[in-house]
């Protein structure tokens, strides 16, 4: 039990939500009444987004007892929470006032000045500025008392002293209490974060800009990585040549130093995504790789060419990986899809963890300036950041080429290492869609004369969302109770997907002489797979192993929800597709198999 405790804690205080929710989800499975376990997990959901869950959890705790200051200042928070992202002014008083609320109510129990703090900020920001300024006054004598003792957490108690300071509107001294915070946080991130989102509240109620104060807090960026690989001796005129390799893995370690970003995103061939990996574990930053294919297909294709020493670096850096993605069991041909595909899901969920620390993502790239092989190779990476308007961070490789090498290797003829196979016919065509399974919840319940009821209300509510979605909708198929479509792009499905199932939940069955409890389970994922002409149908449709990955979300979707993957749920953050979101459901075991992947409850933004 303490094991899980302790990792949870640790993981939320480094800012990895997710992980943490796993962690714990994990431990209740063992301890599923432990209270300290079911806090976390409610502090975890309230810091990766997901408010109201976290508030249901921690309104059980409190109505089973366990009333405490840490359940209740958890609590606070989802208010406080709730309120930042309120439809209406109105519905943000009165989160505000019920966070206020427990706030006050926590510290009047504990005296804690966790709690005291975030009673007097909120106290504030409910116009209620005397009660304010008394507590704050309060707060900051007890933690000054505990410094001067050296008892509890001196990163809390500096951060609350600058609180405080903001809301006595001592400005200096605010600064300077949220130095010394940072200069103890360490990699506390998820901490610095919490501190900096009061500190913003506090200054635009006063309307104050203190970028020096925003800056003592800033939680480092998140930076994502594309780059050439180590060219082979068959190339004529090289991108990369071995010769190079200590000046890039220089420049790669001062542009590392430079960013100091605390967590980087890339694939992990021989040559630049290696040696990017290398710096960060040595600036002790996390790695994520994320591989287009499994780890011995994908060092045979793209690390081994290098040779043996590169073998062995590419193990290394999986085995000190904070975690190895394989964005596709096996590689579709052309290739070019599936590295197109990777390139996608590093930028998402470099992005993903980015919004949860509320910070930036700053690329980092090692690139030739040349035109690009197509879709997969890192020209297509930069064109999709620059699109996307984010700050680059690029190392030119043709700076280290002497005039007239860069002369000769501008005229050179583009020969890509991405491009289709000889072997693949013209008439299959690999292709990144969305792909969307739902099924009928109850359809067993049905008895024969009710299925006429059951095709033209049920099935004709579905037609008529397939009608109003046709442009984006290249396939679709139906098996009684079941539905399988595809789309052009994650956007196209995910609004779909919703529409869909607030069509379905929006009736009454019961009316219509069906059961009331009919509904819709739907799953949606995104993935490379294969386009052709299906020969026994005589029209065009999609395989591969994402549409089955798709098929298994369904069935463990609740009815009435969207389920999304976590593959889909990256590429809508690298696409910036801004009207839909995401809560964290955990790892789920998937339906018909053995596998267990990360799945996302999918909703609409807010405005």
């Amino acid at each position: 039990m303490e094991v899980f405790r302790l990792l949870g804690e640790k993981l939320l205080k480094r800012g990895e939500p997710l992980l943490a929710y796993d962690v714990v989800r994990q431990g209740l499975e063992e301890f599923p009444r432990d209270v300290r376990l079911r806090q976390l997990q409610g502090l975890a959901l309230a810091r990766s987004g997901s408010s109201e869950r976290a508030g249901a959890i921690l309104s059980e705790l409190v109505k089973e007892k366990h009333a405490d200051s840490e359940t209740l200042g958890m609590l606070a928070r989802t208010y406080k929470d709730r309120a930042l992202r309120a439809a209406t002014p109105r519905e943000a008083r009165g989160f505000w006032r019920r966070a206020a609320e427990i706030y006050a109510q926590a510290h009047a129990a504990s005296g804690d000045y966790w709690t005291g703090i975030n009673a007097a900020t909120t106290a504030l920001l409910i116009g209620r500025e005397t009660r304010a300024l008394h507590l704050a006054k309060k707060i900051r004598a007890i933690c000054r008392r505990e410094l001067q003792r050296e008892t509890g957490d001196r990163y809390w108690l500096l951060a609350t002293l600058g609180e405080a300071a903001l809301i006595l509107r001592d400005w200096p001294l605010a600064h300077k209490r949220y130095a010394e915070a940072r200069g103890v946080a360490g990699r506390r991130f998820g901490n610095l974060q919490a501190s900096r989102r009061n500190a913003e509240l506090l200054l635009n109620h006063w309307q104050v800009d203190l970028r020096e104060v925003e800056e003592s807090l800033r939680v480092p960026p998140i930076t994502v990585f594309a780059g050439h690989m180590l060219d082979g001796k068959e190339r004529a005129r090289p991108r990369f040549p071995a010769r190079d390799e200590a000046a890039v893995a220089a420049a790669i370690q001062a542009r590392v130093a430079k960013i100091g970003a605390i967590a980087g995103y890339a694939s992990a061939a021989c040559g630049s995504d290696i040696l990017f990996f290398e710096a960060m574990l040595a600036a002790g930053a996390e790695i994520h790789v994320v591989l287009p294919c499994a780890e011995k297909e994908f060092a045979g294709r793209s690390v081994q060419s290098g040779g043996a020493g590169w073998l062995e670096r590419f193990h290394r850096v999986l085995e000190k990986a904070t975690r190895v993605l394989v964005a596709s069991a096996q590689q579709l041909v052309p290739g070019a899809v599936s590295y197109d595909y990777t390139n996608q899901l590093t930028l998402g969920l470099a992005r993903i963890r980015a919004a949860q620390l509320e910070t930036e993502v700053i690329p980092l790239a090692v690139w030739d300036k040349l035109p690009g092989d197509g879709p997969g190779g890192t020209a297509s990476a930069i064109a999709r950041w620059r699109k996307a308007g984010l700050p680059i961070e690029l190392i030119d490789l043709t700076a280290m080429r002497s005039p007239n090498e860069r002369k000769v290797r501008r005229s050179a003829p583009r020969r890509s290492r991405l491009t289709e196979s000889k072997t693949a016919r013209p008439e299959f065509e690999a292709q990144i869609r969305a792909m969307l399974f739902a099924d009928a919840v109850s359809f067993s319940k049905l008895t024969e004369d009710a299925l006429p009821q059951f095709v033209r209300h049920f099935l004709g509510a579905v037609s008529r969302q397939i009608d109003r979605a046709r442009r984006g909708i290249l396939f679709k198929n139906s098996w009684g109770d079941g539905l399988y479509l595809v789309f052009r792009d994650v956007r196209g499905a995910g609004n779909f997907a919703l529409d869909l199932a607030e069509e379905i939940t929006g009736q009454n069955w019961a009316a219509a002489g069906l059961p009331a409890t009919l509904n819709l389970r739907i799953g949606v994922h995104a993935g490379p797979v294969l386009a052709c002409i299906d020969p026994i149908k005589r029209a065009r449709d999609f395989f591969g192993a994402h549409v089955s990955r798709t098929a298994r979300i369904e069935p463990i979707t609740p009815p009435g929800q969207v389920y999304a993957s976590e593959a889909f749920t990256a590429l809508a953050a690298a696409q910036q597709v801004a009207d839909l979101a995401f809560e964290y459901a955990g790892q789920v075991p998937m339906a018909k198999g053995r596998e267990i992947y990360p799945m996302y409850h999918m909703t609409r933004a807010r405005p």
